[in-house]
C-alpha cells in the first residue's frame, strides 16, 4: 500500500460552468456548485483513492470550510493534521469552466499562507513513517521547504508539484525535490526564473525529446515529469538517476478520455503518481507515470476537484 504525506492547501471551491469562459465586461449564464478543493487536498484525496495510506498536513481557519475539511478527510480515510488560525478564513477558490472543460481560477489563500515551519517540525514523527512526501506551492514557501527537508531526513521520496506557476521558488527548494511535476506553463516559469531561458509553453509538446531533456537538465533536478495536457507526459532523468527506466527521457501519450472538467487533472496526476511510487518503490518509474497518466485522464470525466478523483477500481472498467 505505502504511505504518502501531502503538505498543502485546503480551499473551498466555488465553481461556475457556462458554455464559454467570461470575457472582461461580459456576463454569462451558467450553473453553480461548491465543494472541497485546494491543490493539497485534491492530491491527498487522489493519493488515498489511488490506494495509499495518506496523511494531509495543512492550515485552516475556524469556520464552516474547516469543519467540512475535517469531515471529508475522515470520510476519505485521510489522517488530517491542521494548524488552526482563528483570525483567518480557510482558503477559497473561484473557478469558471467552459463546455470544453477548460477553466480559469482565482485563489484566496487565507489560512494556507500562514502554515508555519514550527508546525511542520512538530510533525516529524509522522514524516518518519512516510514512503513519499508530496507538496505544492499554495502554502507558505518556508513550510514547503521544511516539509521536503523532513521527507529527505526520513528517507522518503520527495515530490514537488511547482504550482501555481507564479508562486515563488528558490534553487534550494527545487534541490530538495527528488521528482518535480510541473505542467507546461509551470515548467516555462521555472526555466525563466532559474535558468534564464525562454520557451513558449504551448510549443513544449512539439519540441524534440533531446532538446526538451536538455532544458530539464539545465535546471539540475533529478527527475522531471512535465504534464502536457492532451499531448501526454514527458519524463527527464538526470544521469545516473533513471529510477529503473531504460532511458534518460521519454514521452507517454495522453490516455483517451471524454473530459467535462479539467480543474483537478494535474492534482490527480501528482497524487496518483505518489501513490504508485509508495506502493512499488522498486518498480520502473515509467510504470508509476503510466498509472498516473491514466488516473488523471479518468479524473477529467467528472465534475469538481477533490470529489472528482476516481477510485482505483474505477480504472479497471
Amino acid at each position: 500500500m505505502g504511505t504518502v504525506i501531502v503538505v498543502g492547501s485546503y480551499n473551498q471551491d466555488h465553481a461556475w460552468s457556462s458554455d464559454e469562459l467570461p470575457a472582461p465586461g461580459a456576463t454569462r449564464l451558467g450553473t453553480y456548485a461548491s465543494g472541497p478543493g485546494g491543490k493539497g487536498f485534491n492530491q491527498a484525496v487522489a493519493a488515498a483513492r489511488a490506494g495509499a495510506r495518506t496523511a494531509f498536513v495543512t492550515a485552516l481557519g475556524e469556520d464552516a470550510a474547516a469543519a467540512d475539511a475535517r469531515a471529508l478527510a475522515r470520510d476519505e480515510g485521510i489522517e488530517l493534521h491542521a494548524e488552526v488560525h482563528p483570525a483567518l478564513p480557510s482558503g477559497t477558490a473561484g473557478i469558471f469552466i467552459d463546455r470544453a472543460g477548460r477553466n480559469i481560477i482565482t485563489v484566496a489563500p487565507g489560512a494556507n499562507a500562514a502554515l508555519g515551519t514550527g508546525f511542520i517540525d512538530a510533525m516529524r514523527p509522522a514524516f518518519n513513517g512516510a514512503d513519499v512526501v508530496l507538496a505544492q506551492l499554495e502554502v507558505a514557501p518556508a513550510a514547503v521547504q521544511a516539509a521536503l527537508a523532513r521527507g529527505r531526513e526520513a528517507g522518503a521520496t520527495t515530490v514537488l508539484n511547482p504550482a501555481p506557476a507564479n508562486a515563488p521558488t528558490t534553487q534550494a527548494l527545487l534541490a530538495l525535490a527528488d521528482v518535480l511535476t510541473p505542467n507546461e506553463t509551470e515548467f516555462a516559469a521555472l526555466l525563466a526564473r532559474h535558468a534564464g531561458g525562454s520557451v513558449d509553453p504551448d510549443a513544449l509538446h512539439a519540441m524534440p525529446a533531446e532538446a526538451l531533456h536538455a532544458l530539464c537538465q539545465s535546471l539540475q533536478a533529478t527527475t522531471w515529469v512535465i504534464t502536457l495536457g492532451g499531448h501526454g507526459v514527458f519524463v527527464s532523468h538526470a544521469p545516473g538517476h533513471h529510477r529503473g527506466d531504460d532511458g534518460a527521457c521519454y514521452r507517454l501519450a495522453a490516455e483517451p478520455a471524454k473530459p467535462v472538467d479539467t480543474t483537478g487533472a494535474g492534482d490527480a496526476f501528482s497524487g496518483a503518481l505518489c501513490a504508485a511510487l509508495a506502493a512499488s518503490p522498486r518498480a520502473p518509474f515509467r510504470e508509476a507515470v503510466a498509472f498516473a497518466n491514466r488516473y488523471a485522464a479518468r479524473s477529467t470525466e467528472n465534475h469538481g476537484a477533490a470529489l472528482a478523483m476516481p477510485h482505483r477500481g474505477d480504472l479497471q472498467d
